[in-house]
């Protein structure tokens, strides 16, 4: 996994800033429940989409592992950004209507734990919300998709849809709709395919050594217009609801 306190310092800007930032925020606020008042966003970065969760009568938390990306998250929302393992969130068990968490799955083998904990802290009714199958969605179909495809597989991805729609049922949650969002500014150019596989920004799909790596980024580069950008992906965010009905025991699962 990368850095990411190291990446804070340039996070934005490589990650199509502020129109992917304001696309991923409004799917999120199109799945959130009218009657929410909390929402905990997990894995929350800079704080760039956490701050475009804006609702009257929501109050939006951000939560991240990485100090740096906090450092910067507590400047877009003050006093409601703190470090935290997405894992072990320092909120009692049901106290928050929303827990989203945008580009996390797809990175960490624990996703299994990081939806058992969202289960945990949402009161009876709440959602959680979460992009998958992030890595599928940047193969648009392009020429640089054909140079990396053989390379790739989604089949073991940590965020695969149905491996996630699997934990979330293990604790009670119930499928709550879906919508997607355009990644604007992460289409990719064959330079850029190049570089990234270079710096290990496909680390989660790809595990090719130096030779391999070298071999693939001369041919992305061979290919015509290496400088510009292929389409922009289309990213999935679904949505899982917290049962409101009481269990035989007398408590909601």
């Amino acid at each position: 996994m990368l850095d990411y306190d190291t990446e804070a310092a340039h996070y934005d800007r490589t990650r199509g800033g502020v129109p992917r930032a304001a696309a991923a925020a409004d799917a999120v606020l199109r799945l959130v429940p009218p009657g929410a008042r909390s929402l905990l966003d997990v894995a929350c970065g800079t704080g760039l989409v956490t701050e475009r969760l804006a609702r009257p009568g929501l109050r939006v938390y951000g939560a991240d592992a990485a100090p740096g990306m906090v450092a910067r998250a507590a400047g877009r929302l003050p006093g409601r950004a703190f470090r935290a393992d997405a894992r072990r969130l320092p909120l009692p068990d049901a106290s928050v209507d929303a827990v989203s968490a945008v580009w996390l799955l797809h990175l960490v083998p624990f996703a299994a734990e990081v939806v058992a904990e969202a289960a945990r802290v949402l009161r009876p009714g709440g959602v959680f919300l979460t992009t998958v199958d992030k890595d599928a969605a940047h193969d648009v179909g392009s020429d640089v998709d054909a140079v990396l495809r053989p390379h790739r597989s989604f089949t073991a991805a940590f965020d695969r849809a149905d491996r996630i729609g699997g934990y979330a049922a293990a604790h009670g949650l119930t499928d709550a709709g879906a919508t997607g969002f355009t990644g604007h500014g992460q289409g990719n150019s064959p330079r850029g395919a190049a570089e990234k596989l270079r710096a290990g920004y496909f680390a989660s799909w790809f595990d090719g050594g130096p030779d391999l790596t070298a071999a693939l980024a001369a041919g992305l580069l061979a290919l015509p217009d290496p400088d510009g950008r292929r389409p922009d992906p289309e990213y999935r965010l679904v949505a899982f609801r917290r049962s409101r009905r009481p269990t035989p025991g007398g408590r909601t699962p």
